[in-house]
């Protein structure tokens, strides 16, 4: 699955949709299935909303052989700016991508600094989508907020992930009833 994707995986989505989760766990899985000769990094490049960071993971991640990349100067310090070593790996083909985006079309914008320099056909841009969350409750929503990442972004949005999700109260039926609405969505759009 993962080696299907491209090069370049940005994950975005509505604020609490679990980008950050996802983005940590895929890049966990990328590694383990591309080996240890490969390079694979993540960049943590939210820096609208920083409650949930993937730089929190970082020692995990490094033990993993993944660089990461992100804004902090500490463990507890974070500037809103992202560093010029987030560009290497768009332009360098040697490394694996995943990019943990901020979320909604705001934290989408920060792109736009490395536009030139991504190869879009090396892109995709998955959008996690947890149908719990007030702007992705329903199918018409979720439409609103592709249509707002893809404007901010400059991407088409490639992929949903389907995230519903209600904490510790989460049963089947919620995942069920999240897949339900996103694969309507899938249907309208072809993603």
């Amino acid at each position: 699955m993962y080696l299907d994707d491209k090069r370049v995986r940005i994950i975005s989505g509505h604020y609490g949709s679990g980008k950050t989760e996802f983005a940590v766990n895929y890049v966990t899985k990328l590694k383990e299935e591309v080996g240890p000769d490969r390079k694979v990094v993540i960049s943590d490049m939210d820096i609208v909303n920083v409650y949930f960071r993937s730089r929190e993971k970082r020692d995990e991640l490094i033990a993993k052989g993944i660089e990461v990349f992100d804004s902090s100067l500490s463990a507890s310090a974070d500037l809103p700016a992202i560093p010029k070593e987030m560009l290497i790996p768009f332009v360098d083909k040697e490394y694996d991508y995943v990019v943990d985006l901020g979320g909604n079309d705001v934290g989408t914008i920060v792109l736009g600094r490395f536009k030139e320099h991504i190869d879009v056909s090396e892109v995709d841009f998955f959008m996690v989508i947890n149908v719990y969350r007030p702007d992705t409750q329903n199918v018409q929503a979720i439409l609103e907020q592709k249509e707002k990442l893809e404007r901010a972004s400059g991407f088409k949005v490639t992929g949903f992930v389907n995230n519903s999700n209600l904490v510790r109260e989460t049963k089947a039926e919620d995942l069920l009833y999240g897949d339900e609405i996103i694969s309507e969505v899938s249907r309208l759009t072809g993603i």
